[in-house]
């Protein structure tokens, strides 16, 4: 029987053990440490920007943060990309604001900024100015950076950027999640690298890193005793995590470039089957990570539709799955606002996430390609 190929499984990189074991011999095993630090300074390093990184527990924490330090609060509103994972969305509903949801656009399926500026508009003419946009680089592809950040200056909106999947990604050579006021980064399991869980906050002052780092630890004022004047959060990331990432970065620009590899991969396998496009950059201003390689299927072409492609993957094991339903299809936010057109649901519906691990062998890929061609006839 075949073994499982996954979607985007964990790949370790040799060295992680080391830091860990430093950490254990020096009993540094709480939310501080050498290797938090060390691990901050090599996403800096990496980021090659001027910006301060906080370590987290998560990425969803690191948009809460965010959230907070943009002054975002009860009644609020914060315009929030729909087609996207609810971990970008559900921090508003933390901190009791109303996301109002926006279109993609079709060539990075991204924040589409004509809907966006309609909605700025519109949420204005009602008395409602959002206190926020939360853009997002899905799936590593960076949003439109320059038309965003325009409309962001026009209105005097600080702009959260959810890089969760954008670690490595690049537009016009500058790293995604250093573009807003905020960035946001996550070391999920199932991310380019992974301490496991965990996450970070990108700011570009050392005062926005400090109050999350505040906030991040139970917010606990400077006295000798415990004392409180801010409701504080356990979001900080532990020492052992750390380590974890600190050898993970070691391999970082490795593992880019194996999901680079696969999407190229899926560009040659489908290069001769009608019907199916690869999600790839538009031009060459974008430099994707390609965290997750996606396609679509025209139905009509194509003769078979996203689900029948699935499924046929799932009998021999193989792991796929549709792109995230756009988080105004979500019961949970059934009542929030949305502006656009239909992209993000036509994307949902015709679009599948194909098996793109940097740890995929030969062997895989030609399970996978098998596989492919028989469900297209090929």
């Amino acid at each position: 029987m075949n073994s499982k190929i996954w979607l985007s499984s964990p790949h370790m990189g040799g060295n992680e053990l080391k830091y860990i074991h430093e950490a254990f011999d020096a009993n540094w095993v709480a939310p501080l440490g050498p290797n938090v630090d060390g691990f901050e300074k090599d996403i800096e390093k990496f980021l090659n920007e001027d910006v301060k990184v906080a370590a987290l527990s998560a990425g969803t924490a690191a948009i809460h943060l965010a959230l907070i330090e943009c002054g975002v609060g009860y009644g609020d509103e914060v315009l929030c990309q729909t087609m996207t994972f609810s971990a970008t969305s559900n921090p508003i509903a933390y901190q009791g604001a109303t996301p109002v949801f926006v279109d993609s656009e079709a060539d990075t399926w991204n924040l589409c900024p004509i809907a966006l500026e309609e909605a700025i508009q519109d949420r204005i003419a009602k008395g409602k100015k959002p206190k926020a946009i939360l853009a997002v680089h899905l799936y590593g592809m960076p949003y439109k950076v320059d038309e965003v950040s325009a409309i962001a200056e026009k209105y005097d909106i600080p702009v959260i950027e959810d890089a969760a999947e954008g670690l490595g990604s690049k537009f016009k050579g500058k790293s995604a999640g250093t573009f807003g006021r905020f960035g946001v980064l996550s070391f999920n399991g199932n991310k380019i690298i992974t301490t496991s869980g965990g996450g970070a906050l990108v700011s570009h002052t050392k005062e926005d890193k400090d109050k999350a780092v505040f906030l991040a630890t139970q917010a606990r004022d400077n006295a000798p005793h415990y004392q409180h004047s801010h409701i504080g959060y356990n979001y900080r990331m532990s020492n052992i995590s750390a380590g974890i990432g600190r050898g993970q970065m070691e391999v970082l620009q490795d593992r880019v470039d194996a999901r680079r590899a696969m999407n190229q991969f899926y560009q040659e396998l489908f290069a001769d089957i009608d019907g199916v496009t690869v999600f790839v950059e538009p031009n060459s201003d974008y430099y994707s990570n390609h965290w997750l390689s996606a396609i679509t299927i025209d139905p009509k072409v194509a003769g078979k539709t996203r689900e029948d492609l699935r499924l046929a993957l799932l009998e021999d094991d193989i792991e796929s799955r549709p792109l995230w339903k756009p988080m105004h299809l979500q019961p949970v936010f059934a009542d929030a606002p949305y502006y656009g057109g239909k992209v993000a649901e036509e994307l949902f519906e015709n679009g599948l996430c194909l098996p793109s691990g940097s740890n995929l062998t030969d062997e895989e890929r030609t399970r996978i390609a098998q596989k492919i061609k028989e469900v297209f006839g090929k």
